[in-house]
């Protein structure tokens, strides 16, 4: 209690600080929207504000407040002190205030699905779909380690949309990891780690879309060319999945995550920490009597649509082939559409059945709203905080020194590229910004040749590890409400886990820079296919060594 006291009061004294000192600097007004800008923009400053909410949430455990501290001190920055300017910003900036976040029509859209996916799952627990399927799972399903590569694998095959496989994951793996004893914690690293890693190496996805979109048209490079070409250089989500499947296969477990997993395994404690997010939602097998294709059906339906959705926003009905209709989709729109099918298949299907009744189906309306309002809740100010940040020019600072360095440092680029990338999707929370700002800079770095390929995989690589890593990213906060998991506990013992890959991807990145060197950046698909083989056992190695030190301590037994 008292080093929380201390930490809020020095977030409290900082706040305060900047303030005072930036009013004594300069009174602040707006008397030319257009041209006005803020004394710190484009500066190390700048990354302030997302620093101040990230380390408030590790050290306190409370996101809500850190993240509204955060969107506070940016506000203020931008203010350059002025309190009045600070609070419409903090509300009503175009590009940064929480009310415009609120009403742009794409996250509204997320929004929307997040309910709807909220409201399915209600259905599905509320007719006993979920818990018919856990007791299917149970009879198959009979070890920890089962459980886990049975979730791994619903996640490697739901490649569509990473907001998609978060939710639907977690709502259809849940009842079988719990009958596992597998802690929230580690369902949340799963889901995670096989929604944006998943996503960035599948070539029929939204984040293909966003990448193929991210290479500048001047520069004559098919986008989705390039896409394919970086898939085998993409060590951090190739290297993540293979440590997934490492460590349900041993039964490693090391950092915060181990002590999670002790409880779960050993006492039945799913949490470890107090908070219940979602209340203790462990017994759902007593209710309802449905049957596992009461959980199926619904399911496979929200795929379709959803995919069939996307692609109708991308014109793929008015002729447009279906790569480029994916890559052209509006996800938001897509999720919507698709949510608000299946919502009205899983109507029909269960009234028909006599499953549930009419009143059964309007009742699980605001449970399902409900369900979904921490994440919605962390959604809306972790978007706040980053448009804020935007404000400030956090991006352009660090893409400047990026672009200062490029000539120095061409063939250490790619870990340069994947270091930079790690850090600007950990402060902004956002991959597909991070995409939007290296890119192009990579292109410009290096017109042709493979090491182009590299450079870009390890800005797509390290655009993924950060937003991994980040607490303020929306794919981290899906995952957490997926799995049902406080939020900050998903973002502690994912954390070293996270880093061990990001630690391997560096050397191999600095490995492939060398290749190319020596082979004057004219490797091939052999070359690249050769190096992830490389990056492979080079992992493998890492953990065999990892899992040989952790022997001495007391494992979690399968």
């Amino acid at each position: 209690m008292k080093a929380k006291r201390f930490v809020w009061g020095a977030a409290v004294l900082v706040i305060t600080a900047l303030l005072l000192w930036r009013t004594a600097v300069t009174p602040g007004s707006i008397d030319d929207p257009a041209a006005y800008t803020c004394a710190v923009y484009s500066t190390p400053l700048s990354l302030l504000p997302p620093i101040i909410a990230i380390l408030l949430a590790l050290v306190t455990k409370e996101v809500y407040t850190s993240l509204l501290i955060g969107i506070a001190a940016g506000a203020v920055l931008y203010a350059n002190g002025n309190l009045e300017l600070a609070l419409n910003t903090m509300f009503f900036h175009p590009e940064g205030g929480l009310v415009y976040q609120l009403s742009d029509p794409w996250n509204v859209g997320i929004l929307v699905f997040l309910v709807m996916l909220g409201i399915l799952v209600a259905l599905m627990n509320k007719a006993g779909g979920s818990a018919a399927f856990g007791r299917w799972a149970s009879s198959h399903i009979k070890t920890r380690a089962g459980a886990q590569l049975a979730t791994i694998l619903l996640g490697v095959l739901i490649f569509v949309d990473d907001y998609f496989n978060c939710l639907t994951v977690g709502s259809v793996m849940r009842p079988v990891t719990d009958r596992q004893r597998v802690s929230r914690a580690k369902l949340a690293y799963l889901i995670d780690s096989t929604a944006a890693p998943v996503c960035i190496i599948a070539p029929v996805s939204s984040w293909a879309a966003a990448v193929t979109s991210s290479v500048p048209e001047e520069m004559n490079i098919n986008g989705f060319t390039m896409f394919l070409r970086t898939i085998p250089y993409n060590y951090y989500a190739i290297l993540t999945l293979v440590m997934l499947v490492f460590l349900a296969l041993t039964g490693t477990d090391y950092g915060p995550m181990a002590l999670h997993e002790r409880n779960a395994a050993r006492k039945g404690d799913l949490y470890t920490t107090p908070d219940r997010p979602y209340g203790d939602d462990t017994d759902e097998e007593a209710t309802g009597r449905g049957t596992v294709a009461d959980l199926l059906a619904p399911v496979l339906v929200l795929i379709a649509a959803c995919v069939v959705g996307m692609v109708y926003t991308g014109g793929f009905f008015s002729g447009v082939d279906f790569i480029t209709a994916f890559a052209g989709c509006d996800a938001s729109v897509g999720l919507v559409l698709g949510s608000s099918v299946a919502l009205a298949f899983t109507f029909v299907f269960y009234l028909s059945r006599d499953i549930l009744s009419f009143q059964d189906f309007t009742s699980c309306i605001p449970e399902g709203f409900k369900e979904m309002v921490a994440p919605i809740l962390i959604l809306s100010m972790a978007w706040t905080l980053s448009g804020v940040t935007g404000l400030l020019g956090a991006k352009y600072y660090v893409a400047d020194l990026v672009q200062g360095s490029a000539g120095a440092l061409q063939y250490l680029l790619p870990v340069l590229i994947f270091a930079v990338a790690i850090f600007l999707a950990f402060a902004t929370g956002t991959s597909w910004g991070t995409f939007a700002i290296l890119v192009p800079i990579v292109c410009n770095a290096f017109p042709s040749g493979e090491m182009l390929v590299v450079s870009i995989a390890a800005c797509l690589s390290g655009a993924v590890c950060g937003d991994h890593c980040s607490p303020i990213s929306d794919t981290t906060i899906m995952a957490s409400a997926g799995a049902h998991s406080n939020h900050v506990n998903h973002v502690s013992t994912q954390l070293p886990y996270a880093m061990t890959v990001a630690g391997v991807s560096a050397a191999c990145y600095a490995l492939a820079g060398g290749v190319e060197a020596v082979l004057g950046g004219k490797g091939g698909v052999w070359a690249s296919l050769l190096l992830l083989a490389a990056a492979v056992c080079i992992e493998l190695a890492v953990l065999s060594v990892l899992r040989a030190k952790l022997a001495s301590k007391e494992p979690v037994r399968l």
